[in-house]
């Protein structure tokens, strides 16, 4: 009768049922180091400091070196420190890789496996680790997010200062233009208070405040886009049409808008 439990070969060779293995992970696992000693506080067990392990773990992920990334997160959580591991990967996805890469979602269900499903410090939660950091190691790198925090914030202390000192700031600043009839005038639409008074509605979101680029909108998008606008009780011209489902230029991001006339 089969009886729900897997078997499998385990690490040297020899057959265990998931029973067996869960046993002896737990087994396995003390709070004793390689050589027998107890371990010292924020230590690891072959005798690191768990922030140091840690650190490395940071740089390998950084550096696309997959097998010191995949051994700095196999040192924490077999020494006990899982908790310190999933939360410092966490960290290094936001920190250290490129945005909008997938490796987030992937680091969250490796560590919901690790944390739900069985137990961070098992023979399963190490394989969890191991894949975590691989997969962080392997993503493209980089410390944008980090480099704009930084830079926004000095942008802003910059800015105040000038207006204090009654210079000109070293750099522009988005609120710089960012009014009716400036760089940003896009942004005024009915779903503003600016755009209300200036009397923009919905064709002006429309034909402006919509648009997006660089790439265009998919065809069966632009088609639901004009036959949406060509049924609302307002006549749009050629132009206007044409406007609303025309990508913005890569090279223009914020064109001047018209804001007082109809195309004709």
């Amino acid at each position: 009768m089969d009886d729900g439990k897997q078997t499998r070969f385990g690490a040297k060779g020899e057959l265990e049922t998931d029973s067996e293995t869960d046993a002896t992970d737990d087994e396995s696992e003390s709070i004793h180091s390689d050589y027998g000693d107890e371990l010292g506080k924020n230590e690891t067990k072959s005798g690191a400091n768990r922030y140091v392990v840690s650190s490395l773990l940071q740089k390998a992920v950084r550096r696309s070196d997959e097998e010191i990334a995949a051994w700095a997160a196999w040192e924490l959580v077999r020494s006990g420190y899982a908790w310190n591991f999933w939360n410092r990967i966490n960290l290094y996805v936001v920190e250290d890789l490129r945005a909008g890469h997938e490796i987030a979602l992937v680091v969250s269900r490796y560590e919901e496996l690790a944390r739900e499903r069985w137990s961070e410090d098992s023979w399963r939660g190490r394989l969890c680790a191991v894949h975590a950091a691989l997969a962080a190691a392997r993503a493209p790198s980089s410390r944008e997010a980090a480099h704009a925090d930084d830079y926004f914030g000095e942008l802003s202390e910059e800015r105040a200062t000038a207006l204090e000192e009654d210079r000109e700031p070293r750099y522009d600043h988005p609120l710089d233009e960012l009014e009716p009839g400036g760089t940003y005038d896009a942004v005024f639409d009915q779903h503003t208070y600016e755009g209300k008074r200036l009397g923009r509605d919905g064709a002006f979101f429309r034909t402006h405040g919509a648009r997006v680029g660089p790439e265009e909108e998919p065809e069966l998008s632009r088609q639901w886009r004009l036959r949406s606008m060509r049924l609302e009780d307002r006549d749009y011209t050629e132009n206007e049409l044409a406007r609303a489902i025309r990508p913005v230029d890569p090279d223009d991001k914020w064109p001047e808008t018209e804001v007082t006339r109809r195309e004709e």
